[in-house]
C-alpha cells in the first residue's frame, strides 16, 4: 500500500472515531434528558408531619401529612413546617438535577457553561437551602432524591384531614 493509501486509510478511521464518539454523546445527552425528566426531591420536616415531593421544575407534586395533624397541629406552625419543607424538596429536585448532569458531561467547563446558559435563558436563579426548620424543631429535616414511588390517590390523601371551623 502506498503511503497517500495509508494516509486515506487513517483518514476514514479517524472520521469513523469522531462519527462514534458523536453517537456516544448522543445517547449520553439523551439519557440525561430521560433521566432530567424523571427528577424529583422529596424532604420531611424534622417532626415527621409534613412531607413533600417536588418536579423536576420544582412544582410540588405532592404533600402528605402524618397522623400528628389530627392531633391537632397549630395552622401558623403547620403551615411553617410546609413551606419550609417545599423549599427544602425544590433544593433536593435542584441537587438531584446537577447530579445527573455531572454525571452525564462530567466535571467540565461546559457543564458551567450550560448551567449559565440555563440562568440567561431561563432567568431564574437555583432555589436557595431555606436553612434550619424555622420552628427548631426536632433533629433536622430528611431531604432525599430522585425517588419516584409513587403512591394512589387514596394512600396519598388517607393521612391527610381536611379541618374546618364552623
Amino acid at each position: 500500500m502506498n503511503e497517500t493509501a495509508k494516509h486515506l486509510v487513517q483518514r476514514i478511521q479517524a472520521v469513523d472515531d469522531a462519527a462514534a464518539a458523536n453517537r456516544n454523546r448522543a445517547e449520553t445527552y439523551r439519557a440525561m434528558t430521560e433521566q432530567l425528566s424523571e427528577v424529583t426531591g422529596t424532604a420531611s420536616s424534622p417532626d415527621g408531619v409534613v412531607t413533600v415531593e417536588a418536579g423536576p421544575d420544582g412544582s410540588v407534586e405532592k404533600v402528605t401529612f402524618s397522623d400528628a395533624v389530627r392531633s391537632g397541629v397549630d395552622p401558623a406552625e403547620l403551615s411553617a413546617r410546609v413551606q419550609h419543607t417545599i423549599a427544602l424538596a425544590r433544593v433536593a429536585a435542584t441537587r438531584a438535577q446537577a447530579e445527573v448532569v455531572q454525571r452525564g458531561l462530567g466535571s467540565s467547563d461546559l457543564l458551567e457553561k450550560v448551567l449559565q446558559e440555563d440562568r440567561k435563558l431561563f432567568g431564574d436563579s437555583e432555589p436557595v437551602d431555606p436553612g434550619p426548620d424555622p420552628l427548631g424543631d426536632g433533629p433536622g429535616p430528611t431531604v432525599g432524591r430522585t425517588g419516584r414511588e409513587r403512591l394512589s390517590d387514596d394512600e396519598a390523601f388517607e393521612s391527610f384531614r381536611v379541618l374546618r371551623r364552623s
